[in-house]
């Protein structure tokens, strides 16, 4: 018999390729191809599975009979936590199918999971399939609920599929970050410059509360902060400034600048104009103003200027419910466009704002990013669209601009996209460093380590809205019937601002679509289903013909 050639095609099939299957196969290794790199874990992923030290274990709610996309998201899943239990063993999962189990939806809906109910079409009836696509981590005696499918308006069912394979890595590991975390980082919120009211501020407690420790900071002396309250802000990891409408004294702003370059974040919600739409919806027309809270210089020292004039986005923005009529006795509402409540669109790759429904701004102003700055970059966040008008205050905002929403008024002019917010990184120096008022603080610091700060040009943005006593998610427009991304750009804000294991970059993942063409499938099914019925008959005769060559020749 002739010796099979190492080198021939047979050869490399019989002595390379099914050797190093079988290897693979055994010994559980796996090397990913793609393009993206898709199924391999990020070093910081790999660094939080293995801090994990009591046992965690994951229920997958993504078992049963269910469309094929959600077939795709399930394996998925299933790849990364065995990944994840590769890593360290004690991680574990299961996969769960609720109506197999007769879990009933109230006892889902209880653990925080809301379904996800699908039109499903077989032999042309047309039904309905109820998802809880959900994983549950439990740890110790905590438990959270995480959604696998990513909530955006806007986008089809195959975007929400890449997307969420897209965010699959994130969400489940920063969650195990979370839960399995002894010690949990603080947020203060400052509570002396005529901020939101607790009413107003309770949705972003709310969600600030899932993962951090979150308090007041108010002065001991109830007048302003002073060098008897630096104790309490060096425990907090970051502090929120959300609304201010009392000017900050200059004590305190050097305060608040040694509180930066000791490390600690800062977000700032900030309105440069008054301009309220609940005086608005009584008035009919309102005089907005500029408000000073003696920030400016403050700002400028990290290459920002908080512009005192509101911005009009007739292209992208809002839509306000109003009384337009009425029948027999009965008001008639109708949705109309409002330019002054724009919406923040995510157009820039960035974690925070990716893969979120539009962000809802009221009365925003603009600013300006001034550069030159060493050591810091600035990242925008958000901006208006090319059509954009700025309206100078004080001066009159009148709901009968409704009706010409594109029409220039009075001290309005036509202008650039002008940016809403935006996030700072590096290393900050201090605005103090050659001035006097250094001394007045122990232990002065010029420049900062590593540090981060966003800042929002409308103080509403994290403003919930309260109907009768009774606050809203964060982000609901009851009148309007929609769900806008307040609450999980505020989210995304305080993570980015806290994450000191790197996760927030495993939002800015892409995953390329490789979408099939539904209409060709309709058209070629009957003849891809017999080339797979044909295909193994066709290669295992022709295996067995080979075969039967090669004993024949042996033999012959």
């Amino acid at each position: 018999m002739k010796k099979i050639s190492f080198k021939s095609p047979l050869g490399i099939l019989l002595f390379v390729i099914l050797p190093l299957s079988v290897i693979l196969a055994v010994s559980g290794i796996r090397v990913d191809l793609t393009k993206e790199k898709r199924y391999t874990l990020s070093d910081n992923t790999i660094a939080v599975l293995k801090s994990v030290k009591k046992p965690l274990t994951i229920d997958v709610y993504l078992e049963g009979d269910f469309p094929a996309s959600f077939k795709q998201l399930q394996g998925e899943t299933k790849f990364m936590l065995e990944e994840f239990r590769k890593i360290n063993p004690k991680i574990d999962f299961k996969f769960i199918d609720p109506i197999k189990t007769k879990m009933s939806q109230d006892t889902l809906m209880a653990m925080g999971m809301q379904p996800s109910i699908l039109p499903d079409v077989k032999d042309g009836k047309v039904s309905q399939i109820v998802l809880f696509p959900y994983a549950v981590v439990k740890y110790v005696d905590k438990g959270v609920s995480i959604p696998l499918v990513v909530q955006q308006t806007g986008i089809d069912a195959d975007q929400q599929l890449t997307k969420s394979i897209e965010n699959l890595e994130y969400n489940l590991v920063s969650n195990i970050k979370n839960i399995s975390t002894d010690k949990r980082k603080k947020i203060g919120i400052l509570i002396n410059q005529d901020e939101l009211s607790p009413d107003e501020f309770q949705g972003f407690m709310h969600l600030a509360l899932e993962n951090y420790e979150a308090g007041p900071i108010i002065p001991k002396n109830q007048t302003e902060l002073t060098l008897a309250d630096v104790p309490l802000l060096k425990q907090m990891n970051a502090l929120v400034i959300a609304k201010p409408r009392k000017a900050f004294t200059d004590g305190e702003k050097v305060i608040l600048d040694q509180y930066i370059m000791n490390g600690g974040k800062t977000l700032w919600m900030i309105d440069a104009v008054n301009a309220e739409m609940d005086t608005l919806t009584r008035s009919k027309k309102v005089m907005p103003f500029p408000v000073d809270i003696n920030m400016t210089d403050f700002f400028f020292n990290y290459g920002i200027r908080i512009n005192p004039a509101l911005v009009k986005d007739v292209k992208k923005f809002a839509l306000l419910r109003l009384v337009t009529g009425e029948v027999s006795g009965n008001p008639q509402y109708t949705s109309l466009p409002w330019p002054y409540f724009p919406l923040g669109i995510a157009e820039h790759d960035h974690p925070v704002t990716k893969n979120i429904n539009p962000v809802k701004f009221e009365f925003p102003t603009s600013i300006d990013t001034l550069g030159g700055r060493k050591n810091i970059k600035t990242h925008v966040l958000f901006e208006s669209s090319e059509k954009t008008l700025l309206k100078q205050v004080p001066n009159y905002v009148d709901l009968k601009e409704i009706a010409s929403v594109d029409s220039l008024g009075q001290m309005e002019k036509p202008s650039t996209p002008k940016i809403y917010a935006v996030a700072l990184e590096g290393k900050f120096n201090s605005a103090y460093a050659s001035r006097i008022e250094r001394k007045s603080y122990p232990g002065f610091k010029t420049e900062s380590p590593d540090n981060k700060m966003i800042i929002i040009a409308d103080g509403d943005v994290g403003r919930n809205k309260v109907i009768k006593g009774e606050p809203l998610p964060l982000g609901v427009d009851l009148l309007t019937n929609e769900q806008f991304g307040n609450e999980q750009f505020l989210r995304n804000a305080l993570d980015y601002l806290l994450d000191d294991s790197n996760l927030m970059e495993l939002r800015n993942r892409n995953i390329e679509e490789r979408l099939l063409d539904r209409q060709r499938i309709t058209e070629e099914k009957t003849n891809w289903q017999w080339f797979n019925l044909l295909l193994p008959l066709v290669v295992i005769g022709a295996l067995g013909g080979l075969f039967f060559w090669l004993r024949k020749r042996k033999f012959s």
